[in-house]
Parts: C-alpha cells; structure tokens; sequence
C-alpha cells in the first residue's frame, strides 16, 4: 500500500520559514518524480513544485520562485520543501505528490503564515 505522509507544516510569522519533509512508502521511490501542491481556502488547488526522479530538474510556480526549494534524498524515501521568506497568501494545506504511470497524494500538511 502506497503512502505518502506530509509533516513540518504550522503557525509561523510572515517572513518566517518552514521545511515540510513527505515520507514515501510502498513505492518504488527512487522511479517516481515527486513534487507539492497547495489549497487555499475557498480556492483550487494549485502547484507549487516538482522534481524529478533524479533530482537533477526542478519547476516552481512563479509565485513561490526564489522562496521555496524542492529537494529529494531518495536514501530516506522523502521530499522535501523549504520554504523562506513566507508571506500570509502561502497559508494553504500542503500535499505532496508522487507520479509516475499514476499518481498518489498525501493527506496533506497546514501552513498558516500571520501578518
């Protein structure tokens, strides 16, 4: 049974950072890209962003480029989003992705981010 388990999200102070770490299991880890999605309230959701399987290519929303940084360690089976300089319009919950010939989410992590 695939599972992908988000953790790190929480209540930090605009200009403040977070790490959000996803715990892969059940998979193959090191054959699936991976990446992170974010859902506002009241909004759709929307991509934040991807890495692939090697780790060597990243792709980030506009709105978060030059702020957030997606990594990998497929040793440990876990993604990892750092997040600086965050502003009040991040505050979403967080989910992580794996994607290869299907995809599979996480459940999903709060980040609330306060003026």
């Amino acid at each position: 049974q695939v599972q992908l388990v988000e953790s790190g999200g929480g209540l930090v102070q605009a200009g403040g950072s977070l790490r959000l770490s996803c715990a892969a299991s059940g998979l193959y880890f090191g054959a699936y890209a991976m990446g992170w999605f974010r859902q506002a309230p009241g909004k759709e959701r929307e991509f934040v962003a991807h890495i692939t399987w090697y780790g060597d290519t990243t792709r980030y929303a506009d709105s978060v480029k030059g702020r957030f940084t997606i990594s990998r360690d497929n040793a440990k089976g876990t993604v990892y989003l750092q997040m600086n300089n965050l502003k009040p319009n991040d505050t979403a919950v967080y989910f992580c992705y794996a994607v290869d010939l299907r995809a599979y989410w996480g459940q999903g992590t709060q980040v609330t981010v306060s003026s």
